[in-house]
């Protein structure tokens, strides 16, 4: 694998002619605007690492404020694009136009040889990693009235990439890290669809985090079976940390998922599953606090088929349904899989009952 630098990227003379033509039609485009490397340079004064907001899977993301003084979060990608520069503008142009208020909005891009950098909307308040728990080890300040809010923005979020969107998307690395959060608060989904801009065998899953495989489907971990319901998993992960206040990502993986999700099971069997909520949080709706945590629990559940659908993930979070708790199974922990020999079947352990082959109902109407 190549990586990318900054110093002189390479264009070839074959390459040239259509990169610019490519580049001056998308920049008379209303739907995206292409960016001169210069102009980037300048606006994070030269990648200063003082204007460092984070490192992922994907790439660094640099703070910038352009000409007309707007602030930007620019991505510079990590590892070379598998497409051409026609085809990764066109999946470029694609991204620009997915809008929705709970979606990071991609604002254009920048070429430069092999160099690909992305340019987003700057959100004030970084992310909900962050938020939860402050920086330095400070106890974050979010109260439950934004945790909820933030759980509901995420969940309308997915809905829209997996049912309403064409092509749909699965995000693959739902975590807290790249939730990003605007001056209000409000949760903004980021690095959505940029799977597709890389070869398939290079990872977009952060592994210089510990704790992300924390958040990933057993299937999905495993055996590399990738389906929505694994995003779903990964937000029933992200709504106990959520609610929890405990970080997956500051201890070994297997550990916390099974501390966490296992803990959380045996709260909800044992009838008392107030106890998993942050100690921190000083007020809250309880009846609320119990339903998320119960609806995080469904979406972890060990068959795929078992879990909801994102769309009624958000119906189940609202208080419009009653939950259908004689449908919730115990959840399967990756760590548990890996120990399994001959490889992993749903309702293979005793303690998981096999999916029903009838129609799973997650909730029940709430007579008016």
């Amino acid at each position: 694998m190549r990586w990318c630098c900054f110093d002189a990227p390479s264009v070839t003379e074959k390459d040239r002619p259509n990169s610019q033509q490519d580049l001056r039609r998308l920049s008379s485009s209303e739907n995206i605007t292409v960016f001169s490397y210069g102009e980037l340079r300048a606006a994070t004064n030269n990648f200063h690492p003082c204007n460092k907001l984070g490192q992922g899977g994907f790439g660094t993301v640099y703070k910038g404020t352009l000409k007309n003084g707007a602030p930007v979060a620019t991505k510079v990608l990590s590892a070379e694009s598998k497409q051409g520069v026609h085809e990764f503008l066109t999946e470029i142009k694609i991204l620009t136009n997915v809008k929705h208020p709970n979606l990071v909005e991609l604002i254009g891009c920048c070429i430069q040889g092999s160099t690909r950098i992305l340019v987003y909307e700057y959100l004030e308040n970084n992310s909900l990693d962050r938020a939860l728990r402050g920086s330095d080890g400070e106890i974050g300040k979010l109260n439950w009235s934004m945790r909820s809010s933030i759980c509901m923005g995420t969940a309308r979020g997915l809905a829209f990439l997996h049912e309403e969107l064409e092509p749909q998307i699965v995000h693959r690395d739902i975590k807290a890290s790249n939730i990003l959060l605007d001056r209000n608060f409000t949760p903004k989904i980021g690095d959505f669809g940029l799977a597709r801009l890389f070869p398939d065998d290079t990872t977009h899953i952060s592994t210089c985090v510990a704790g992300t495989t924390g958040y990933m489907a057993p299937e999905y971990a495993i055996h590399g079976h990738l389906t929505k319901k694994a995003d779903v998993y990964s937000f029933g992960m992200l709504a106990l940390e959520i609610v929890s206040g405990r970080s997956i990502s500051k201890a070994n993986w297997s550990e916390q998922e099974k501390f966490l999700l296992e803990w959380a099971w045996q709260l909800y069997e044992e009838g008392n599953l107030i106890e998993l909520v942050d100690p921190n949080l000083k007020e809250y709706l309880e009846e609320e606090v119990l339903r998320y945590i119960k609806v995080a629990l469904f979406c972890t559940q060990a068959a795929t088929k078992q879990r909801p659908t994102m769309p009624q993930v958000v119906e189940m979070l609202s208080k419009q349904v009653r939950l259908n708790e004689k449908e919730l199974t115990p959840p399967r922990l990756v760590q548990d899989l890996r120990h399994t020999s001959g490889g992993w079947k749903a309702g293979e352990s005793t303690n998981v009952p096999p999916p029903s082959s009838a129609t799973v109902t997650y909730s029940e109407l709430v007579p008016r």
